[in-house]
């Protein structure tokens, strides 16, 4: 686990990575990881040269209804690494950073999934979800036009449209962290304009622990 110091870091000073998996399914038993991307953060600024992406020949077989969405074929994961070698690799690129993600429960149980399958150590990193920081925001910043427009969905892009962030290259794990990052760096500054200073207090609105499991949220979560 983090640094139980690190809990009482500004949110503007502290380390982040942002994660994104693609997935034959969304079924933890059958389907598995195809593509992996992250991108580093501190506060709210987004490096862009510190990123990590790997495509993975899956344990499962690519269904034509995830090939769809994500546009990843067999042939293009026919000549890659299977997912062992490239877990260690982003465990050992996140390192002891908080790990931000959209319905970030669904990403995190696949890779554990994996470092089980290993008889490696789960992921004992700080998590944020920003599907929670947004609808905190959402609730108690209803003067901010981004947040007080009426959007039921859950999806990703559909929030990422309410704060002019251009959308290419959507269900590519890299790209998808990317668009995470940016909406997280608007989040930080305006919860951080709430009073929300620390990271223990942005834990307590937007850990997946406090939000439940992202399995069971109803809505447009296509994220494989």
């Amino acid at each position: 686990m983090t640094s139980d110091n690190n809990l009482n870091k500004s949110i503007l000073k502290a380390d982040y990575t942002v994660i994104d998996t693609e997935l034959t399914g969304l079924n933890i038993k059958k389907d598995s990881i195809i593509s992996i991307g992250a991108i580093k953060m501190n506060g709210t600024k987004i490096h862009l040269d510190k990123t990590f992406y790997k495509l993975a020949n899956p344990e499962s077989k690519l269904k034509p209804e995830s090939v769809v969405v994500h546009g990843i074929t067999p042939s293009d994961v026919a000549k890659e690494r299977n997912i062992d070698e490239i877990i260690k690799e982003f465990i050992e690129f996140c390192g002891k950073d908080i790990l931000v993600g959209y319905c970030v429960s669904i990403d995190i149980s696949f890779i554990n999934q994996e470092l089980k399958r290993l008889a490696a150590n789960p992921i004992k990193n700080y998590i944020i979800d920003i599907l929670y920081l947004y609808e905190h925001l959402k609730k108690n910043l209803t003067s901010n036009r981004c947040f007080s427009i009426s959007t039921h969905s859950t999806s990703l892009y559909e929030i990422a449209k309410c704060f002019e962030i251009p959308l290419y290259n959507s269900h590519n794990a890299l790209f998808d962290a990317y668009i995470t990052a940016q909406l997280f760096q608007r989040f930080l500054t305006a919860i951080n304009k709430c009073g929300v200073q620390e990271i223990k207090h942005l834990l307590n609105i937007s850990s997946p622990e406090k939000g439940g499991d992202l399995f069971k949220i109803q809505g447009e979560i296509t994220n494989f």
